[in-house]
């Protein structure tokens, strides 16, 4: 596989979230799925729950672990809101299992796509911006870049 095929992967993972919200008429039944997306997160054992992987700049309590297998970073998550999980399952759909350098090269555009950047709460945007912005940073460590 190229790794223009791997930037299409994280594009099209965006475009199938962007369709799946896109199914909601109004932001009640948005949350709902996000919420239930959240509910469907691998389990996140409590010895992950450290402060290498805590994240600031979120309102509630939240965890990211990276790790590279197999040339990908792997990401796992957890956080003990049901919104913001919800949040970590759509971003864990879009960048874990990818090349650091695909990571990279995309733009998380799916954000303004699916109304997140509008409809979020002031905290909760922050604390999605404060995970991406995390994600984007291991995957810099990972390419060997800081």
């Amino acid at each position: 596989m190229t790794d223009v095929s791997m930037c299409d992967e994280i594009v099209q993972a965006q475009r199938e979230l962007e369709g799946e919200f896109g199914l909601f008429d109004d932001w009640m039944g948005r949350y709902e799925y996000l919420i239930d997306l959240g509910r469907h997160l691998p389990e996140f054992p409590s010895e992950w729950k450290t402060e290498a992987n805590k994240i600031h700049g979120c309102q509630s309590q939240v965890w990211l672990r990276t790790q590279m297998q197999n040339g990908r970073l792997r990401i796992n998550g957890a956080s003990d809101a049901a919104i913001v999980s919800g949040l970590i399952a759509v971003l864990l759909r879009v960048f874990s299992d990818r090349k650091p350098g695909d990571v990279l090269a995309t733009k998380p555009d799916f954000i303004a796509s699916i109304g997140f950047d509008q409809h979020l709460s002031p905290t909760r945007s922050n604390g999605l911006h404060a995970m991406i912005e995390a994600i984007y940073q291991r995957a810099r460590e990972a390419a060997g870049e800081h």
